[in-house]
């Protein structure tokens, strides 16, 4: 394992895990979006839990290279989801704000399959 693939991954898991806890916590600046593209406000300990399972998967991922791969994809996909639901929503300016959150996750990834 590289250095950059550590630090990469640390990075991932530290972004998922920032959004887990947003989400979690409610923050004004992450339910409100979600509210306006139709997410119901139910699903949200639901995708919390996700992004945090996913961070966590990244961290085990370290030492279990297997949990770390089934990690990134199930969050590739997560953010995957997010992107076509801003775009069902039509809000196409917020495109990049689960983008930011997808691209280490994509790195970590890439990085992961080529070692």
């Amino acid at each position: 394992m590289s250095t950059t693939q550590t630090v990469v991954t640390l990075v991932a898991a530290a972004m998922v895990g920032f959004s887990a806890a947003s989400v979690f916590l409610r923050a004004q600046w992450v339910v409100q979006p979600m509210a306006d593209y139709g997410v119901p406000m139910t699903w949200l300990p639901w995708l919390g839990a996700a992004k945090a399972a996913g961070a966590a998967g990244l961290l085990v991922g370290l030492f279990v290279p297997a949990v770390g791969l089934a990690a990134g994809i199930a969050l590739v996909l997560y953010f995957a989801g997010a992107v076509v639901t801003v775009v069902r929503a039509r809000w196409y300016a917020h495109i990049p704000f689960p983008l930011v959150y997808a691209a280490p996750v994509v790195g970590a990834l890439a990085l992961g399959l080529a070692a």
